[in-house]
């Protein structure tokens, strides 16, 4: 890593099946030790059972996971907050307001 002057972000490409940047993202997340083949093979198995039990087009693939990732998604958030005045930490809950990279 340079001190002089920060990393460039690499845009992640999307794969080559679906053409889909999120898919992408979870390939790579699943990928252990660099075997992406059998990531893909991972993924792509799970999408074709995912596919046949909800009896939906092959092509409808990404548009299905997209949907799954929404639903699995948290609302809320929980954060511990230390009230001075009891000097105690008490876990507050909050709605999930701001979007955060999940994937």
């Amino acid at each position: 890593m340079s001190r002089r002057t920060r990393a460039d972000k690499r845009e992640i490409l999307p794969e080559p099946k679906y053409s889909s940047r999120l898919l992408a993202k979870f390939i790579n997340v699943v990928m252990r030790d660099g075997k992406k083949a059998i990531a893909e093979s991972i993924v792509y198995d799970a999408l074709e059972t995912l596919v046949q039990k909800l009896g939906q087009p092959p092509e409808k693939a990404p548009e299905l996971f997209e949907e799954v990732l929404e639903n699995l998604k948290p609302v809320v958030e929980v954060r511990s907050r230390k009230v001075e005045v009891l000097h105690t930490k008490f876990q507050l809950k909050l709605d999930m307001t701001e979007e955060k990279p999940w994937l």
